[in-house]
């Protein structure tokens, strides 16, 4: 005997597959009507055409699917469980990047970040709690590409990839890389064998790391003249910082050395001592 599919199920599941296809048609006019000529590209992006056309279908797959998911995790989710999870992924990342600055040389970033981990690990209750924070640990943000910039190797032209955004040949070489190496932060999550754990696991991840880029996204959309040319400017001005900020220095320990004081030998000291005084025997 089948069971009698009520009103309620045949609307939800012919939905889906409607608004499937209509995520995909909003994707490929995107795609479609980022194809237009640049007239002047930029020296920085000299793959404008493409850049652009691949924005537009990485905006339009965001709009029909994952930030209608980030919007209602944000509205369903409690706010202490979203900083939870945020903080366990965060704290995954300190590892990646405490990997990297040790890479880099920088031995006083690498035992600040390795310290982070091990704080927030236990302390902070596997990383929910960002407890280094609150007490004073800065975190930095490292990853492979940069780990690749001080090395020496440019970033070449910037270029936006599905699904993924904005990147340039060198850290999107890095990024997938790293991942098809099996070292990156979400490593850890891909050596769970349960599979639907795993996928629950990678796709929170994704979720709560797109609901966290709301606040930014309004202030895009507040400032930018053209939103595209925005961030692909912002992105290579934060790289480009990033590694030179690690290149202008060794990341030794502090030196607290100041050459700049006075000195006060002992010759400039008056002297006391009396020609008649006769010592103690």
């Amino acid at each position: 005997m089948h069971p009698i599919m009520t009103d309620s199920h045949a609307t939800h599941r012919s939905s889906t597959p409607r608004r499937l296809r209509l995520g995909v048609l909003a994707a490929t006019a995107a795609l479609a009507a980022g194809c237009a000529s640049v007239p002047n590209p930029s020296p920085n992006d000299p793959w404008e055409r493409y850049n652009r056309s691949m924005f537009a279908f990485n905006e339009a797959v965001d709009d029909a699917f994952l930030s209608p998911v980030a919007h209602a995790y944000q509205a369903l989710t409690p706010q202490p469980v979203q900083t939870c999870i945020g903080n366990i992924f965060s704290n995954l990342g300190d590892a990646w990047s405490g990997l990297n600055s040790f890479l880099q040389a920088r031995g006083h970033d690498f035992f600040n970040t390795l310290g982070r981990v091990l704080f927030n690990s236990t302390m902070g209750l596997g990383g929910c709690i960002d407890v280094a924070s609150m007490n004073g640990s800065r975190k930095i943000h490292n990853d492979f590409g940069i780990t690749l910039g001080v090395w020496g190797l440019k970033p070449g032209p910037y270029v936006v990839l599905p699904f993924v955004g904005s990147s340039s040949v060198r850290d999107g070489s890095a990024t997938l890389g790293t991942l098809a190496a099996g070292v990156s932060p979400v490593t850890p999550v891909f050596q769970i064998d349960n599979v639907p754990l795993r996928n629950s696991i990678a796709g929170l991840y994704v979720v709560s790391t797109r609901a966290q880029l709301f606040d930014a996204d309004k202030l895009v959309d507040q400032i930018a003249l053209d939103r595209y040319s925005f961030i692909r400017d912002a992105y290579i001005q934060r790289r480009n910082a990033q590694v030179q900020s690690r290149l202008s220095s060794d990341g030794a320990l502090p030196d607290y050395s100041d050459d700049d004081l006075p000195d006060y030998p002992d010759d400039d000291l008056p002297d006391y001592s009396d020609d008649q005084d006769v010592p103690a025997k």
